[in-house]
């Protein structure tokens, strides 16, 4: 499994910024193994949590190893507690860079596919918020979307004062991110209202896949998010289980994210330390 660590110039936040990938092309096979049909990789884009950086996912959980099962590549930006929304004024353009500059990117750097079908996006926390939010804006890009213990916090921007003790439940850093608080939930910074856009435009709708801990403090916003897309027609799968705001939680579902994807299956092959996967 090649793990690679690059830094990419970006149009869209004018700065280079660090991207890591996870790409199946080194896994050896050995005589009276299956080869490999020779075609373009699926790509999962994966976005980690607030106080994350693009190593997050690689150090918390096993996606290293599934992917390399599954023949998938894995692409991980850092997405700078930003929310992955665009900020106009500083020429922040991070949904944009996430939802279009940076799938351009890596298909022109690797053997990636370039089909809808074989294109997805998911994220834990801030970052299931940006993979919904992203998924749903570049739905043309996308077609599976899913998120853990999303942190769809866009209805309680409005309530927020900067009493708090922690930068990222304060009114002024969520003026910083997305503006003008009154106006967000009517904007595309909102997943639901693109959701519910799309949806009356009779777009193509990506599937969609949720999962949250029953000790999770953003329980009630995942199953308001759920509930609110499939009243809109979205294929939604949603699963509740124990477990907290946690990487116990998030290493267990984000193979079941894998699984439910449509690959194809593991696909043999010898890994480091002769193991066969």
């Amino acid at each position: 499994m090649a793990y690679l660590q690059m830094s990419v110039l970006s149009q869209s936040l004018m700065r280079t910024v660090p991207v890591n990938v996870i790409l199946p092309v080194d896994k050896m096979v050995f005589p009276g193994m299956a080869q490999r049909e020779e075609k373009p990789y699926k790509t999962l884009y994966l976005l980690h949590g607030v106080l994350g950086s693009h190593v997050d996912w690689v150090n918390g959980t096993n996606i290293q190893r599934w992917a390399e099962e599954k023949d998938l590549a894995v692409v991980m930006p850092a997405g700078e507690n930003m929310c992955y929304v665009d900020q106009e004024a500083a020429h922040n353009y991070y949904g944009e860079f996430i939802g279009k500059e940076l799938v351009e990117l890596t298909r022109k750097m690797f053997p990636l596919s370039h089909r809808r079908e074989d294109t997805y996006i998911a994220g834990l926390s801030m970052g299931g918020f940006g993979a919904m939010r992203n998924g749903l804006k570049y739905h043309e890009t996308f077609g599976c979307i899913a998120g853990l213990s999303v942190a769809d916090i866009i209805d309680d921007l409005p309530l927020r004062t900067d009493d708090a003790p922690l930068f990222f439940e304060r009114r002024s850093y969520a003026e910083s991110v997305f503006g003008d608080l009154a106006k967000v939930a009517e904007s595309d910074k909102n997943p639901r209202w693109i959701a519910a856009k799309l949806a009356e435009e009779k777009a193509q709708l990506p599937e969609i896949y949720i999962a949250c801990g029953l000790s999770d403090s953003l329980l009630p916003n995942n199953r308001k998010l759920q509930a609110c897309l499939k009243d809109l027609g979205y294929n939604v799968t949603y699963e509740e289980a124990p477990g907290a705001h946690e990487w116990d939680f998030w290493n267990c579902y984000i193979q079941k994210v894998l699984e439910w994807l449509p690959l194809e299956g593991s696909v043999a092959g010898v890994g480091s330390g002769n193991v066969g996967v």
